[in-house]
């Protein structure tokens, strides 16, 4: 069993940056792709970021292109631990933010096996 635990939310203003963190507990193999997912009020859960196994401990890395060029995601091994750093907030980054690992099929749904419990991110204008 897995479980993921995000840090880092709050409440900050447009133009601002924030990074979030999630910690995974249980197994987790290299291999494995992480990435978030944010949920903004009253719609659907919608693709983030993702990093995907390329080859001997390097990284693919994939975003949205609504945070392509502001989002960045890392993530290190050795700590069991994602990490996305938000620059150049905007209100419509307002959202509840996910962590998930391992993608079932396509790594841009929301379809992976374990989530973390979500940290709320609010950008106010």
């Amino acid at each position: 069993q897995v479980q993921l635990v995000e840090s880092g939310g709050g409440l900050v203003q447009a133009g601002d940056s924030l990074s979030l963190s999630c910690t995974a507990s249980g197994r987790i193999f290299s291999t494995d792709a992480m990435g978030w997912f944010r949920q903004p009020p009253g719609k659907e859960r919608e693709f983030v970021a993702t990093t995907t196994w390329k080859s001997a401990l390097m990284y693919d890395t994939h975003y949205a292109s609504s945070v392509r060029g502001r989002f960045i995601i890392a993530r290190d091994n050795t700590k069991n631990t994602l990490y996305l750093r938000m620059n150049s907030l905007k209100p419509e980054d307002t959202a509840i933010y996910y962590c998930a690992v391992r993608a079932r099929t396509s790594i841009y749904t929301a379809n992976y096996d374990y989530w973390g419990q979500g940290t709320q991110v609010t950008v106010s204008s």
